[in-house]
């Protein structure tokens, strides 16, 4: 009899250790990514089947591997089973017809080749970035294409281009800043080759922009209204005019603020406003309120997987 129970307390310590061994091995196995790497983006992606993907696009100089160097959201993926594709699609502050449409192709065929779900898609974008996150989800959700996302979030991003034109000439004037004045000349010129003077004529700074709060104008996003968006910003307004010699309203933040409460008032119910303090910070450790690291990325990874 005592040589049975030591036998069947053998058995049960064994097959204990044997089923914990099993469900680490399946922790392991469930959390383990791969890194892909094309010339047109960079993929991590779980093993097994992802819960969601998180599609990222940079700020006007970011290529893939910047965005994942500032954003350092790859832990809290693989913790959640996400999986994140960085874009090098940068060097553009707003997106053409046929720009849209070759990015939604570009987007379809990446999920076809690495057989990505569709059914939890987020998009999001730092700086001008962000402007190319609002203006393609707006087209994809439109265009019946195969992915259409559940959510959608911007950092710091300059939404309104007859703002930035204003600004940027302001900046010029005032002279304070050489790389504000060199940024805006370039802005300037760029803006006004391809758009024109926004005094003259509005109409082509309204069909480009994500929105133009002058006129009241968000044809660009009229189609997100279903849709989690979720407007990032720092404005640190102490930071802005020490560095760059701003007034709060000639920052980001600011039009931000005020596409928040314009959609708000047009019921787009599942907007947020997110402002923040002292977070923003480059990877090198350099103070800078126009960062990715404002995102708060444990909170972003709820968002996304709680419907």
């Amino acid at each position: 009899m005592k040589k049975n129970l030591i036998t069947l307390l053998i058995f049960t310590l064994v097959f204990s250790c044997k089923n914990k061994e099993n469900k680490k091995l399946d922790s392991i196995i469930k959390t383990e990514f791969i890194e892909i790497i094309k010339d047109d983006y960079i993929l991590n992606k779980p093993v097994k089947d992802a819960k969601a993907v998180l599609v990222l696009f940079g700020g006007f100089p970011e290529n893939a591997g910047d965005i994942k160097r500032e954003f350092k959201i790859i832990e809290n993926a693989e913790e959640n089973n996400i999986a994140v594709l960085y874009l090098n699609y940068s060097r553009k502050i707003w997106l053409t017809k046929k720009e849209k449409t070759l990015l939604s192709e570009q987007l379809q065929n990446i999920f076809k080749e690495n057989k990505l779900p569709s059914d939890n898609v987020y998009i999001g974008g730092f700086s001008s970035g962000g402007n190319m996150a609002l203006l393609i989800s707006n087209f994809i959700t439109h265009e019946n294409s195969s992915i259409i996302p559940k959510g959608v979030f911007i950092v710091d991003s300059p939404l309104d281009l007859y703002a930035l034109h204003t600004v940027a000439k302001k900046n010029v004037e005032r002279n304070f800043s050489e790389p504000a004045v060199q940024e805006s000349m370039w802005l300037i010129e760029t803006l006004e080759k391809q758009l024109g003077k926004p005094e003259e004529d509005i109409s082509k700074y309204e069909e480009y922009s994500v929105a133009t709060l002058k006129t009241g104008n968000i044809d660009n996003i009229k189609n997100l209204k279903e849709t989690k968006i979720r407007f990032y910003t720092e404005p640190d307004t102490l930071w802005w005019k020490k560095n760059r010699f701003s007034e709060y309203d000639e920052m980001n933040a600011y039009y931000i603020k005020k596409l928040h409460e314009r959609l708000s008032e047009l019921k787009f119910n599942a907007v947020e406003y997110i402002p923040t303090e002292n977070k923003g910070y480059r990877a090198n450790g350099e103070r800078h309120p126009h960062s990715w690291s404002i995102v708060d990325k444990t909170d972003l990874v709820h968002w996304m997987l709680n419907k």
